[in-house]
């Protein structure tokens, strides 16, 4: 049925947003810095790993209920809902094709796939100055605002999507979509603690695999976008 809200498409819109690039570089930007600070005190990586990612999910639970929130009162002034779940698949088509053209013409700060090169260095200086997991709890709470140019896309889809539903009635699935977005911080932080990697071998990983990233993630945006369109999801 035409914009039936499925489990499949929130969990595959958010699994996009869970291998974009941007957001795992902030997060290892943020335990190099606190491992910088305090080589000695490894609990601190948990700590400042799981403050930072506790903010990240908390300020896009806000997100979230904004952009659904702004689909609603379009919907309410006109009678587009078929037309938005058209336009949401069109959007979709278009985020997939954006990420499978980086994945082959690969450059940095690509447009609605990586943050923006000119926010980059202002981004590493506010990083640099966590200290704490305090810090990295505060300073995750800002960085959220740079990351939105990279992540917003299959958020404002999976938005316009739950804007069916009442507002209060979307939370169950905004926390569901924000787990998901979520989980691959909590295993790098996980990960890096136990000692199974280091920050800078995810780093590497990152920058090694990154076209991968975006070939998953162009994929999945593609395919969902042409089943949105054709009306079999």
């Amino acid at each position: 049925m035409v914009g039936e809200l499925t489990l499949t498409k929130i969990a595959s819109l958010a699994a996009v947003d869970a291998v974009n690039p941007c957001a795992l570089a902030v997060l290892t930007l943020m335990l190099i810095a606190i491992l910088t600070y305090n080589p000695k005190k490894k609990r601190n990586i948990l700590f400042a790993g799981l403050a930072f990612t506790a903010s990240v999910y908390v300020l896009y639970l806000f997100y979230g209920l904004i952009i659904i929130r702004f689909f609603q009162v379009i919907q309410a002034l006109t009678s587009i809902r078929l037309m938005l779940y058209m336009i949401l698949g069109i959007f979709a088509i278009f985020l997939g094709i954006l990420n499978l053209k980086d994945s082959i013409f690969y450059k940095p700060g690509g447009f609605l796939t990586e943050m923006p090169m000119g926010l980059r260095p202002r981004l590493k200086g506010i990083i640099s100055g966590i200290t704490s997991p305090k810090g990295a709890f505060t300073v995750g709470a800002f960085v959220t605002l740079f990351l939105l140019p990279c992540t917003i896309g299959p958020y404002i889809i999976a938005g316009g999507i739950l804007s069916m539903l009442e507002l209060l009635g979307t939370v169950p699935w905004l926390l569901f979509y924000n787990i998901i977005f979520v989980l691959p911080m909590l295993v790098i932080t996980a990960a890096v603690y136990i000692g199974f990697t280091t920050v800078e071998n995810v780093s590497g990983w990152k920058t090694r695999n990154i076209r991968y990233l975006h070939f998953i993630a162009g994929l999945i945006m593609l395919g969902l976008g042409i089943l949105m369109v054709f009306g079999w999801i």
